[in-house]
């Protein structure tokens, strides 16, 4: 029997996409807001650091590809949202020391 497919196995991958302009993954920049795993289609709602960030696209792109690499993924779809709109109180405590914020 496959094992099944987890939230953690996807915001594990999703940590290696990064904003173009800023040098912190994805996830430890908050950008990720929600992860649904069911069987293996996989939504995900994230956001951008601005709503009219042009990289928006690519980000989104790459977050498809890496998941869809994932052992146990039929399907998957990034959303983009803006509410609530980012911010950087968002960024995890690894995205703060990568950033120097502390």
């Amino acid at each position: 029997m496959d094992k099944s497919l987890t939230k953690e196995e996807v915001i594990e991958v999703m940590k290696t996409v990064y904003d173009p302009e800023i040098p912190v993954n994805v996830v430890d920049l908050g950008l990720v807001y929600d992860v649904n795993v069911n069987a293996g289609d996989v939504h995900v709602l994230m956001t951008l650091t601005a709503p009219g960030c042009g990289m928006g696209p690519m980000i989104a792109q790459q977050a498809e590809f890496a998941i869809s690499e994932v052992e146990g993924v039929d399907d998957v779809e990034v959303e983009m949202i803006f509410d609530p709109p980012w911010n950087p109180d968002m960024i995890t405590e690894d995205g703060k020391k990568l950033l120097g914020i502390d």
